[in-house]
This record gives structure tokens, sequence and C-alpha cells, in this order.
């Protein structure tokens, strides 16, 4: 697809070329709440090395999509691969294992522990092994919680605490990491800081990711691709500029500003 009629600052992200198999994929995935079906038959795919992001209104299912990738709830039909593992019916701690992480919607840090003892819950996947690297590689992306290193999470504002959920995330050293509306509720110029830092690590690291979000236009500007769900189906899917520049996708969710 032509990239022609792109936003402004909209120029496409060159994808990294696939290696192989994908590194996670997502095939004829359906789940449910109860007696309710949440997806319907979902299918993509995240290559080793992108920015992958899916986007839609609330309730598409986009949050349920990410959960039942860590496996809470279940996939009922379908089959979710991640480096050559099957991990539809593994346990989430077993899934963790394998090196994903997530950094959830409303944050979830633990309110009462301090921003080190967050930290360290991050780190125990990984076995603390690299610990003390690691703390100082999230200081740098972080410098704020440095600064507030023995305060008790519930006492953050809400761009630290994001910035805690992500830290926290990446102190387990993950192959992929899963991120659920990082942008939600922060102020622009914390939001401009968090989109910073995930290109950041995927530019110099290769840190591979998978993001929801609902600013469609920040997260296609960000990402190598997009796809777009509609209640728990994926309706569209394309490079992220291309996706910026189709009119149902600006029609639907970047009219009246970003």
């Amino acid at each position: 697809m032509s990239t022609s009629g792109l936003l402004p600052g909209a120029e496409a992200r060159p994808a990294p070329a696939p290696r192989g198999a994908p590194l996670l994929s997502v095939a004829g995935v359906t789940a449910y709440y109860g007696n309710i079906i949440a997806l319907k038959g979902v299918d993509l795919e995240v290559n080793e090395g992108e920015i992958v992001t899916l986007i839609g209104a609330n309730g598409a299912g986009k949050s349920t999509l990410m959960m039942t990738i860590c496996g809470n709830p279940r996939a009922r039909d379908g089959r979710i691969m991640f480096a050559g593992h099957d991990i539809t019916q593994l346990p989430t701690h077993e899934i963790m294992r394998l090196k994903i992480a997530q950094s959830p919607e409303g944050r979830r840090i633990f309110p009462r522990m301090t921003i080190y003892e967050n930290l360290q819950m991050g780190a125990a996947v990984d076995g603390n092994a690299h610990f003390t690297e690691d703390l100082e590689r999230v200081f740098e992306m972080f410098p704020r919680l440095r600064e507030r290193l023995h305060q008790r999470g519930g006492t953050l504002s809400g761009g630290e605490q994001q910035m805690l959920s992500i830290a926290r995330a990446l102190m387990s050293r993950p192959r992929l990491l899963l991120l659920d509306e990082p942008s939600l509720g922060l102020a622009p110029l914390v939001v401009r800081q968090i989109f910073d830092v995930i290109r950041t690590l995927n530019e110099t690291e290769g840190l591979t990711v998978f993001l929801v979000e609902q600013n469609a236009y920040h997260a296609l500007k960000l990402a190598h691709r997009g796809y777009v769900m509609v209640n728990g189906q994926i309706t569209m899917s394309g490079a992220g500029a291309e996706l910026l520049a189709r009119p149902e996708v600006r029609a639907a969710y970047l009219e009246g500003g970003r």
C-alpha cells in the first residue's frame, strides 16, 4: 500500500526483516468471560524486533487478548505460540518464565511496597541474577524512580506508577514486552516520555513490543505494524503509517484531536 497522504510526522518505520517463524503467533483464538464471547477467532503475529500495536475502541477486546496471551482467561479455541512453544494452556507463571513480561492496564503495581520492592518482584522471574545492573538500567530510563526509591508505590502519581509498572516488567529481561494502555490518564509530557523509552528500547536493544493503545495516533506512529480490533475481531492490519493514512482509521480513531 502506498504511504502517500500520511499525517504530518507519520513517516513509515521500516520493520525488521522477519527471522523465520514469528516470535508470537496468535491463530484462531477465541476466549470467553462466562458465556460471553470476548475474542472471535483472532489471528495476529509479532516478529522478533518489532513494535506491533493493537488499536480499537474501549471494550473491543484488546485487553482481553493481552490477558489471554498471559493465560487468564484461557483461550477456548485456537493456539498461541511463543518462541516455538505452545503456550495456549500453560499457567501464567510458566508463560512469564519463557520471557514474556506485561505492564498491565491500570498499572497494578504493589501499592504498599516501595519502588525498590516492586522492582525486586519484577526481577524475581529472572532469579535476581542481574538485579543491580538492571536497576541502574531502569533508573537511566526513569530517573524519577531513583529519586523516590523508598517511597511506597501507592503514593506515586499516575505517571510515576506507569513508569514503575514498565520498569518492573523490564527487570525480568523479557524477549517480549506486553504494554496495555501505557498512556491512559497521563499528561501529554509523560506520554511522550514513555513512548520515547519504548522506541529507544526497541531501537537500541531490539526489544520486541506488543502494544495495546487507545491513543491510535501515537501508537501507529511508533509501531512498525498495527492491527485494528472491533468487537473481538481483527478487522484491519498493515504497516503503522499505512493504517494512519486509511480514511476509515482516521475517521474512527483520529478525528477530533490526538
